[in-house]
C-alpha cells in the first residue's frame, strides 16, 4: 500500500470515529458508507469542520470546499454581483461566481442569493456576504463534482445538528434583571453553540474575558450582544481559529463550571 492510500485509510477511520462520537445513533450504514467514500475521494475532514450531519444528510462547509479547491490547485475564483436580481432596500442580494480550475479553464459558474427570509437570524445584516459565499459554494461544487449541498446554502434551518447527550448547557441566570443579556440573546448564544458544536464552558470563559467581567452576571446586555455578534462572525469566517481561541481558556474550565 502506497503512502497516499495509507493516508486515505487513516482519514476514513478518523472521520468514522469522530462521526460516531458526535452523532452516534443518528448514523446508519448508508451514511457511514457515504462518509467513507467521500472521505477517500475528496479528502474531507470532520475534524477540520469540512462536513456536518443535519437531519440525516451530509452537508459540506464553505471552508471544506475552499480546502478542496486548494488541494486541487484551483487557479482562481471570481465573484460579481448580479444586479438584475438585487434589491438593496430589502437586503436582497445575488452573486455570480466563476471557478477556474486552471489557467486555460473557461470557468464553472454558480449563482447564490440571500435575503432576510433565507438566512439565519444570527447573520442578519450580512446578506451580501452570504450571497457571495453561496455563489462560490455552488461554483466550487460544480467544478469539482461534489454531490453534497453546502451548509451555507440551506439558509435558515430549523433542524440544527442534534446535540450530544452529554453536551453542556449554559448556566441560567438566577434573577430576572436581564443578566446574560436577556432571554433572546441567551437563546441566540445557545443556538450558536449547537450550530457550530462549541464547548459551552469554554464559550462562557471566553465571554467573561471578552466582556471584561469576573462573571457573566456582571455583564451588560450590550456587552453580551456584542460578544454574540463577534462569536457568530468568527465562527462563520474561520471556525478552526475560533476553536483554537476557545481552547486557550481550557485552564479556566474548573473556575467557570
Amino acid at each position: 500500500m502506497n503512502t497516499g492510500n495509507k493516508k486515505n485509510v487513516r482519514l476514513v477511520r478518523r472521520n468514522l470515529r469522530l462521526a460516531r462520537s458526535r452523532w452516534g445513533k443518528h448514523l446508519g450504514v448508508a451514511l457511514e458508507q457515504a462518509l467513507a467514500a467521500w472521505s477517500e475521494e475528496f479528502r474531507i475532514s470532520i475534524e477540520s469542520g469540512d462536513l456536518f450531519l443535519i437531519e440525516g444528510k451530509w452537508y459540506i462547509t464553505h471552508s471544506g470546499l475552499l480546502r478542496l479547491a486548494r488541494r486541487k490547485k484551483c487557479c482562481g475564483i471570481h465573484v460579481d454581483l448580479a444586479p438584475e436580481f438585487c434589491d438593496p432596500r430589502s437586503s436582497r442580494w445575488a452573486c455570480r461566481a466563476t471557478v477556474y480550475k486552471s489557467a486555460t479553464c473557461k470557468g464553472f459558474v454558480g449563482y447564490g442569493d440571500a435575503d432576510p427570509s433565507n438566512v439565519d437570524p444570527l447573520i442578519r445584516g450580512a446578506e451580501m456576504r452570504m450571497a457571495e459565499t453561496r455563489a462560490a459554494n455552488r461554483a466550487l461544487r460544480k467544478a469539482y463534482a461534489v454531490p453534497l449541498c453546502s451548509v451555507e446554502e440551506i439558509g435558515s434551518f430549523a433542524g440544527q445538528p442534534a446535540p450530544r447527550p452529554d453536551s453542556k448547557k449554559l448556566p441560567q441566570p438566577d434573577n430576572g434583571n436581564g443578566n446574560y443579556g436577556g432571554r433572546t440573546v441567551r437563546d441566540r448564544l445557545c443556538q450558536l453553540i449547537r450550530q457550530h458544536q462549541l464547548d459551552a464552558t469554554l464559550v462562557k470563559a471566553y465571554a467573561t474575558d471578552f466582556c471584561g467581567v469576573k462573571t457573566l452576571r456582571e455583564a451588560t446586555r450590550e456587552q453580551v450582544e456584542n460578544f454574540v455578534a463577534h462569536l457568530a462572525d468568527w465562527a462563520e469566517k474561520d471556525r478552526n481559529a475560533l476553536l483554537c481561541q476557545l481552547n486557550s481558556f481550557g485552564g479556566q474550565k474548573a473556575g467557570v463550571a
